[in-house]
């Protein structure tokens, strides 16, 4: 009986040892595709001179205590707001989770570049881009665009112009500037899951949380996108 026992550890152990390995592998490669298929199109805002697309798409990170948007928010932002004043787009798309009445990370991105001198009507704010994922399927079917410009940090940039490519728009980056972000170590160890786990909703295309009424990036008014769904 201590014989059988035995013998059953051993192949559940290597039976778990095997499965760690092939999830390994496969995290690694799909970081591989995700990283080297898009790096070349990563830009600076130094660099984005000549750069164009339908909208500059912003992706929500977070807002502190007080309703306003955090210090990586606000690097977004910022590059975002410039390369708007530098021609690379007319519109700004502001992406992020409005879930709740008490949380609403779209409308702070929008206030934060009113004040910084940007048109309102010339900002339009998806409130249902839960995820990296989620805010490229409605960029797509939603807003109507065929091609992005997309803005955040460099880490994040790689899935989200594969995100952007895999649902049909031409997609560049430019990266924000970037400063000693506070958990940054944990923000790089979640994001090479997150690249595994859009790699698979990227061929399996799962249906976003909300869809809604399309809202043409080229037509409306941003003001039209103010009130959530």
């Amino acid at each position: 009986m201590r014989i059988v026992f035995r013998h059953s550890w051993r192949v559940a152990l290597r039976t778990a040892l095997c499965l760690c390995l092939a999830a390994a592998l496969a995290a690694a490669g799909a970081n591989l595709l995700v990283c080297l298929s898009t790096r070349p199109d990563i830009h600076t805002i130094a660099t984005a001179e000549g750069l164009s697309g339908d909208c500059i798409l912003v992706l929500g990170c977070g807002l502190t205590e007080d309703g306003t948007p955090g210090q990586m928010l606000r690097d977004r932002l910022d590059t975002a707001i410039a390369a708007y004043q530098m021609g690379v787009a007319n519109r700004l798309l502001m992406s992020g989770d409005h879930g709740r009445d008490d949380y609403d990370e779209v409308s702070a991105m929008k206030r934060y570049a009113i004040e910084k001198g940007v048109p309102s009507e010339d900002i339009f704010v998806d409130h249902a881009g839960f995820s990296t994922y989620e805010s490229m399927v409605r960029a797509k079917e939603i807003f109507q665009c065929g091609s992005v410009v997309v803005v955040t940090q460099t880490y994040h940039l790689y899935r989200a112009l594969y995100n952007a490519r895999a649902m049909g728009m031409e997609a560049v980056g430019i990266a924000s500037q970037e400063h000693a972000y506070t958990r940054q170590w944990y923000f790089n160890l979640r994001e090479a899951a997150a690249r595994l786990k859009d790699v698979v909703y990227c061929a399996a295309r799962p249906e976003p949380t909300y869809w809604g009424q399309a809202v043409s990036i080229f037509s409306a008014d941003g003001n039209m996108t103010n009130e959530r769904w």
